[in-house]
């Protein structure tokens, strides 16, 4: 075990460092952060992976079972009078922008208020307005819950992924990470069989099986609810915000449930300690300078890599169903079937490749997923505009596409969540997720489905190929200005902000 922290007279040195950061308060000399990381995966990493990252599950979920069932809520005695056209694109670029604004708005409090507190909350949001979905009777409160919906999923992605890199170790952070983003497409998988049974007329009335079909998210909400509230809060953050004893404690705790769960001494401490002096909350005009000033090649690599793979995955998520529709026939009550099996094939990624993230490297893994699936999507327009493909057979394609872009757009979170200091971290997944969002995951459906409502083959395979351009070109930026942060501490890649140099450190 680790003494405790240690607090010590600051230097002349250190004090003039943390008076440029805008530092105050007392300075703090921890290894808190070499701890946790040093940890051996244990039970007590499951429990912390599966209260916080099964949150996706309910994203996938939501996203799925909306764009399957579309087509339903349009027909006559669906109970609320909606076209196809409003719930592919006007809802689904409403549930969009409230993903977007709900980033902004809960990753400043994330950074603020600590990660605990903003990621019960945040689920508490997406239960009511998910299960108040249910009650739609009418376009404009549809759109409505649709907004408030993506605004609770928005804040869970900027509290989350900050949890999760700030609690697992260094040498696993990419294979976690990956792992944890890709489950959006378990709750795909679910939305897409659930759609199944719900679009049968012979089991659900019209006008109410697409309303127990948000039913579905609350009680997994629930379910997740009850299981996050043993989460710690983060340790990383509670050093920097004058808490350090109870990140200690935390700590200490999380010590010896591991040696005692695994039944082995724990190892050395690695890393060396690290100087910390309590700052006031982080304002706009800090994280601004620190994105354009400090880290700008980091803050394009970024963006390009959330723009590509948001307007590809939107577009796909909200319009695959009309493409086997209004393309192949397919009927609207066996859209399911096929969205299930490129689901699968999501999810797949990240599982089987994760592990190269940490061993063969971010640039080299994140550069070739992306581009790959570039490759392969300008492959799939080709036959496509061909005809030389079925329903079945344009399925598969996508499916080798998205396999390797699900790796890549995984590892978009994971970039932009290990590559900024500390204190920024969640508004800059926020900043990143809802700029990126917004420009691809806006445009994307509004774009894809114009092209594909068309029903001239020409259009559709303009919108492959802009998607493929756009994973192409971001794959390309990553080969360039990608960060080699595999196996290595968050300290080491961004110091944060509060951080302040040892008196004896050399220059």
């Amino acid at each position: 075990m680790s003494a405790p922290e240690r607090r010590r007279t600051e230097p002349a040195g250190a004090a003039r460092a943390a008076g440029a950061t805008g530092a105050v308060g007392p300075t703090v000399e921890t290894d808190v952060p070499g701890r946790l990381d040093r940890l051996p995966w244990s039970p007590w990493h499951w429990r912390i992976l599966i209260g916080l990252g099964t949150v996706w599950i309910l994203d996938g979920l939501e996203v799925t079972i909306v764009g399957n069932l579309a087509a339903r809520l349009a027909e006559p005695g669906s109970g609320i009078a909606i076209s196809t056209a409003q719930v592919t694109t006007t809802a689904a670029a409403l549930y969009v922008a409230g993903a977007c604004c709900g980033a902004l708005f809960f990753g400043w409090l994330t950074d603020r208020l600590g990660r605990k507190k903003l990621f019960m909350l945040t689920l508490a949001v997406y239960l009511a307005a998910t299960g108040v979905t249910a009650l739609s009777w009418t376009p404009w409160f549809f759109f409505l819950c649709r907004f408030l919906t993506g605004f609770g999923i928005g804040g869970e992605y900027a509290a989350i992924n900050s949890a999760i890199d700030e609690l697992i170790p260094a040498r696993v952070r990419g294979r976690v990470d990956l792992i944890v983003n890709g489950s959006f497409w378990i709750g795909a998988a679910l939305g897409a069989f659930a759609s199944i049974a719900l679009l049968d007329t012979a089991l659900f009335a019209t006008d109410v099986g697409w309303r127990l079909a948000f039913g579905i998210g609350v009680v997994l909400g629930l379910v997740i609810l009850l299981v996050r509230r043993h989460v710690p809060e983060s340790p990383r953050w509670l050093i920097t915000h004058g808490k350090g004893d109870e990140a200690e404690e935390i700590v200490r705790d999380a010590e010896a449930i591991v040696e005692r769960e695994t039944g082995e001494p724990l190892p050395p401490v690695e890393d060396p300690p690290i100087r910390i002096r309590e700052r006031g909350p982080v304002g706009f005009v800090t994280i601004a300078r620190t994105l354009v000033s400090s880290y700008p090649r980091r803050t394009v690599l970024g963006l390009s890599l959330f723009i590509g793979q948001s307007f590809l995955y939107n577009s796909v998520t909200f319009g695959y169903a009309a493409i086997l529709t209004q393309f192949f026939d397919v009927p609207a009550g066996d859209t399911g079937y096929y969205f299930a099996v490129i689901a699968v094939g999501n999810f797949l990624g990240p599982v089987l490749l994760g592990h190269l993230f940490d061993s063969v490297g971010r640039k080299p893994m994140i550069a070739g997923s992306y581009i790959g699936s570039g490759v392969l999507l300008f492959g799939t327009a080709w036959l496509f505009q061909q005809g030389a493909l079925s329903a079945v057979g344009m399925t598969a394609c996508w499916t080798a596409v998205l396999f390797l872009a699900s790796a890549g757009a995984s590892a978009a979170y994971l970039t932009v969540s290990e590559i900024f200091p500390l204190e920024t971290r969640a508004l800059c997944i926020a900043f990143f997720y809802a700029v990126g969002t917004a420009a691809g995951g806006i445009s994307g459906p509004l774009l894809f489905n114009g092209l594909v409502s068309s029903g001239e083959t020409g259009d559709a395979t303009l919108a492959f190929c802009i998607g493929a351009a756009l994973m192409t070109a971001a794959g390309l930026v990553e080969a360039f200005l990608g960060v080699r942060a595999e196996r290595r501490s968050l300290e080491s890649l961004a110091a944060p902000l509060s951080q302040v140099e040892r008196a004896d450190a050399t220059p």
